[in-house]
């Protein structure tokens, strides 16, 4: 457990209000997401399972004990004083209310310190691809959910969900009656409980960071654009399959890549004006260098995902993109998109050439490599972060973060010097 210290240490906000302090790392975070040059560079540390290393407990505990996991948030946000703090994001719930089969958790098929995982597997098998085009909908309520979750299987007695169409003659209200279908409802309630608690403590999160000086990270609350080739992949075709796909069924690929593309875009437009939220979150799996040709990329991801992302800012909306992998052979595509409209988060690629063709298309998140705080020098860690201030955040538009979205691992110690280090050299003269 990390030795806290009994003060706190504002460094150079010292003598301002948390009110005054929490304006000013909202405006610094403001400016940088619209390419502007801030007072300084703003450093955002996605901790996550760091926060349990901290404070002493297990990732299971930390889950589990949500007013442990806050005070723990808070301690670690006070001690280093970054301008964005994230915990995990995401728990057990589904697994442990609906049984949900694609997911496993500390204390939830993993051992209590073990780090979430998600089970890839063939959802869809490619037989069930024109059942799946004529309708997504009733094939994930009648297929997807009974094949995943392990409580609603009862769905699966349904008849096809068109059919309501025709009222009362078109439901097999006898199936609602049945033991399983009675376990599926209570699942869904129990869950869409566990839900609004989670949503209630988020927002009472919020509101004690911020009265400590720390503002609400804004891209992690509003609606989900998943890239749409993703959606095929990630959750129901899994990577063999979808790769399998390109070359034996293209056709019927893209066509539920574009039947996705609707649907996805259409949900994240909906979430937004629901939350208030500006941002939709894009985490992109498969389209890094490493997984498809550059042909194979202008076919079956990029057109798709570069619409879906026009579409959002046409609707008021900044897409918040992780970029995992590298992305350096697909820089030049990221250029094509409007300039101040989207914010990249890149977790391997090469932070200085993306400086370099995209400084003044986007917002750039990212350049500390998690390994350096994990076993590098404090000498080390000033030099890279000296670098990535003067390099990087040259003219505004930066956000020091790490690459990966997990602290995991990271040395306290070491993520002081490197926090300290950003507020020094990240000086805007």
């Amino acid at each position: 457990m990390f030795e806290f210290p009994a003060t706190i240490d504002l460094g150079i906000d010292a003598g301002k209000s948390p009110e005054q302090i929490c304006a000013e790392r909202a405006k610094r975070i403001d400016d940088v997401v619209n390419l502007r040059q801030p007072d300084r560079v703003p450093i955002y540390l996605v901790a996550s399972y760091l926060l349990s290393e901290m404070g002493g407990i297990t990732k299971y505990e930390f889950h589990e004990y949500p007013d442990k996991a806050q005070e723990i948030l808070e301690k670690v946000a006070l001690y280093f004083q970054p301008d964005l703090i994230l915990g995990p994001f995401g728990g057990p719930e589904m697994v442990k209310y609906l049984g949900d089969r694609s997911w496993k958790y500390p204390g939830y098929g993993l051992g209590p310190n073990e780090t979430f995982q998600y089970i890839e597997r063939e959802y869809l098998k490619a037989e069930e691809y024109d059942d799946f085009l004529l309708d997504p909908g009733d094939w994930a309520v009648r297929t997807y959910l009974p094949r995943v979750f392990s409580k609603l299987e009862g769905l699966s007695q349904l008849r096809h969900l068109a059919l309501a169409n025709f009222g009362g003659l078109g439901m097999n209200l006898p199936a609602i009656l049945t033991p399983q279908f009675v376990t599926a409802l209570e699942a869904l309630k129990t869950a869409a409980e566990a839900q609004v608690a989670s949503a209630q403590r988020m927002m009472e999160s919020q509101q004690r960071m911020a009265a400590l000086g720390f503002p609400p990270a804004p891209f992690m609350f509003g609606g989900m654009a998943i890239a749409p080739f993703d959606a095929m992949s990630d959750t129901l075709r899994g990577m063999r399959g979808v790769m399998i796909d390109m070359h034996k069924r293209p056709d019927k690929l893209l066509e539920a890549i574009d039947k996705m593309r609707i649907i996805i875009t259409r949900d994240a437009i909906e979430m937004c004006r629901a939350t208030g939220s500006k941002y939709a979150g894009s985490m992109l799996h498969r389209g890094s260098d490493g997984f498809m040709s550059l042909k194979q990329f202008e076919t079956f991801y990029w057109p798709s995902l570069k619409q879906m992302w026009l579409d959002l800012i046409d609707a008021g909306i900044t897409p918040y993109v992780f970029y995992e992998g590298i992305w350096d052979q697909r820089l030049e595509y990221l250029a094509e998109l409007p300039k101040g409209k989207t914010i990249g988060w890149f977790q391997s690629s090469d932070i200085f050439k993306v400086k370099e063709v995209l400084g003044d298309v986007m917002c750039i998140q990212g350049g500390m490599p998690n390994s350096l705080l994990q076993s590098g020098t404090p000498e080390e860690i000033r030099a890279y972060t000296k670098k990535l201030c003067e390099v990087v955040g040259k003219d505004g538009g930066y956000m020091m973060s790490v690459g990966i979205g997990e602290m995991e691992g990271c040395k306290p110690e070491l993520v002081k010097v490197w926090v300290d280090a950003t507020k020094e050299f990240g000086q805007y003269k």
